[in-house]
């Protein structure tokens, strides 16, 4: 048998098995965000969020140094928020959302899209390279 063919049989298995791995280890996630999400409903009925929270806010988010916005589903909160401050906006897509989300991809390339000008896109659920970006910007001279 060549060398190459054996070199292929021997990725295919580890692909395989990391596959396999990868995939328990994503079903438990997603059960883990279930549960989570579930608490979050209860909450979610005494505040109102996204959109009509950030108009409500908006007076406050023009104080800002920097505003990082958070947004599932489209992703179109952050060209909002972009449009209402002068401020850099920090957006980060989540991989819970509704439809076609594509575990983030969605709300992601919609914020990579932005026409708002000054919004700065971090990986799906990467809040804390958000966090990391807008200290930074509050420590610019």
């Amino acid at each position: 048998m060549p060398t190459w063919l054996i070199w292929v049989i021997v990725i295919v298995v580890v692909l395989v098995v990391v596959g396999a791995a990868v995939a328990m280890t994503s079903k438990r996630r997603t059960e883990q965000k279930r549960a989570r999400a579930e608490e979050l409903r209860s909450e979610a009925a005494t505040q109102a969020g996204g959109l009509t929270e950030s108009q409500r806010q908006a007076e406050e988010l023009r104080k800002a140094a920097v505003v990082i916005v958070v947004a599932g589903m489209d992703g179109a909160l952050a060209s909002v928020v972009g449009g209402m401050v002068r401020v850099p906006v920090v957006a980060v897509p989540t991989s819970v959302g509704y439809g076609a989300s594509f575990g983030g991809v969605a709300a992601l390339l919609a914020m990579l899209n932005s026409c708002a000008s000054g919004v700065v896109v971090v990986n799906i659920d990467n809040g804390f390279g958000a966090a990391a970006a807008a200290a930074r910007i509050n420590h610019l001279p």
